[in-house]
């Protein structure tokens, strides 16, 4: 774990003195679960429910804030039973799939979600000939209901089909009137107009947040962070954390804390929980 700035440390120290009033936000991919070439096996990290399960009894909430599918989440990050060991904690567990598209919690355990976005049927329809012409058919085309990522990671250059791909697949969601998050080898379309910093500042007001640390990894998190110094503006404490790798380094400018993948950011809610413990 590394802080990015002397007032970085200070935010730890501060964000402690209002720990049981902070929401513990957390992006999925890249942050909770390590980053793989077949993004609907890429299960939680091990000891995440237990780092978790350890520093609830400390804090207001525990969101999961994702571009995923909520249902997905649900599975690969097995959180019904993440769920009940927070609620024996007395803290309740929140998820916001595809970007708070949907919603899901401990207490309800119902998704809510809303109908596709028009002219995602078009769009995926009119891929194929686009990814034809662009030498990309091999790339992994994955339909998650209200949106549809193109992922490049299983191509023999990865970097250069995404670089190949960018343009084109911004101007034909454009075309459809839908919007296009890029990200780790990986271009996401899917509605305008929502993002994770809508989401953040919808479960600091639920919960009465005081205090709000976020944790990602990739361009998607970039409004979270945002809306992070936002709710700085309002008085509350905050912390960003960037769970950092060698294919992007983005919010690493952003943020408060730097640590290692999703290895980092178990490591860091443990150390939170006990330096909470020890106050």
């Amino acid at each position: 774990m590394e802080f990015t700035n002397a007032d970085a440390e200070r935010r730890w120290s501060d964000l402690l003195t209002v720990l049981d009033g902070t929401v513990v936000g957390l992006d999925f991919d890249g942050t909770l679960a390590p980053i793989v070439d077949d993004p609907t096996s890429a299960g939680i990290h091990p000891d995440a429910h237990e780092a978790l399960a350890t520093l609830a009894p400390h804090v207001a909430g525990v969101a999961i804030i994702t571009g995923r599918p909520a249902e997905q989440v649900i599975g690969l990050g097995d959180l019904d039973a993440l769920a009940d060991r927070l609620a024996a904690a007395g803290t309740e567990l929140f998820l916001f799939g595809q970007y708070g598209n949907e919603r899901w919690r401990g207490g309800h355990r119902e998704i809510d979600t809303p109908e596709p976005p028009e002219g995602l049927r078009e769009f995926v329809d009119a891929l194929p000939d686009l990814l034809e012409e662009k030498d990309a058919d091999g790339a992994f085309v994955e339909e998650k209901g209200l949106a549809v990522a193109v992922h490049t990671r299983r191509l023999a250059e990865p970097e250069a089909a995404f670089e190949r791909l960018l343009d084109p697949l911004t101007a034909l969601a454009e075309e459809h009137d839908l919007g296009v998050e890029p990200g780790r080898n990986v271009v996401e379309v899917r509605a305008p107009g929502v993002h994770k910093g809508m989401a953040v500042a919808e479960i600091a007001q639920r919960l009465g947040a005081r205090g709000f640390l976020f944790a990602g990894d990739d361009l998607g998190d970039v409004e979270a962070m945002k809306q992070l110094d936002v709710l700085a503006e309002d008085g509350l404490r905050v912390l960003k954390v960037a769970s950092a790798s060698p294919e992007q380094q983005a919010l690493v400018e952003l943020a408060d804390v730097v640590v290692k993948g999703p290895d980092g950011v178990v490591d860091l809610l443990t150390r939170l929980a006990h330096d909470a413990a020890e106050r």
